[in-house]
């Protein structure tokens, strides 16, 4: 079973931890940084939809970042947004660890996937992000199905996606009826329909990576017994391709 999860837009360099693995698609990431770094302060602005502050930092790091020369960050502490906090890392042992390295895949705009132990260095780009890049119109079309391939090669085709749309939407178009692609929905009943609060959800999914690592989960099933947050396994609302967890009110 792989545990398929959004990047953050927020990251950090921290190399006390462990030195990271070398992540599968760097060549890739190195193209992508060669294309980012031919662009001007005003192209990355508009790529990036961001201030001048945020530009100003990343346009400087396209230009100095080194891809092959550690040491790096653990993919899993890199990054700092809500789903990180809720995930709290720092604090795993060292079979949940262990449990993340082999499970846990951040899917990424700029490496394409990681595993939770590979190590990266800070950038900001999103899979969404309008790059063109040898032809390809877009980063779905770079990464093709290049992300669907290396998670399903080792013929273990279970997937638990907890990404956001904007990053699954790299993997599904690709599954096949011999795959199982399963969602987790966090969300809240109201007049019998379900809500995603995205903010709630962020830190939902987290603290699920949390709980399939301290559980060892190998099976999707046993993720059914989620019950933090105030949420729990509601399967009037759940199938075949999707668990939902609605929050008690």
């Amino acid at each position: 079973m792989k545990i398929i999860i959004s990047p953050a837009k927020q990251m950090r360099e921290e190399t006390s931890f462990m030195e990271g693995a070398v992540p599968a698609f760097l060549p890739e990431a190195v193209r992508l940084r060669e294309t980012l770094s031919s662009y001007t302060f005003s192209q990355l602005k508009t790529l990036y939809k961001a201030n001048d502050k945020i530009t100003e930092e990343n346009y400087h790091r396209i230009r100095t970042m080194d891809l092959e020369k550690g040491p790096f960050t653990p993919a899993v502490l890199a990054y700092t947004g809500l789903q990180y906090q809720s995930m709290a890392p720092e604090v795993f042992s060292h079979s949940e660890w262990a449990y993340v390295k082999e499970h846990l895949f951040i899917i990424s705009g700029f490496y394409g996937v990681l595993k939770g132990g590979d190590g990266v260095r800070p950038y900001r780009l999103e899979m969404q992000a309008k790059l063109s890049v040898d032809g390809k119109k877009d980063l779905y079309q770079y990464w093709g199905d290049k992300i669907y391939r290396y998670l399903t090669e080792d013929n273990d085709r279970v997937i638990v996606n907890l990404a956001s749309k904007e990053y699954s939407r790299a993997v599904e178009p690709w599954v096949t009826d011999n795959d199982r692609f399963l969602s987790c929905v966090f969300g809240q009943e109201a007049d019998g329909k379900i809500k995603v609060k995205a903010t709630e959800a962020k830190i939902a999914r987290g603290q699920m990576v949390r709980f399939a690592a301290e559980m060892k989960a190998s099976q999707p099933e046993e993720l059914k017994y989620f019950n933090r947050l105030g949420y729990r396994y509601r399967e009037e609302y759940s199938g075949e391709k999707e668990y939902v967890f609605v929050k008690d009110i």
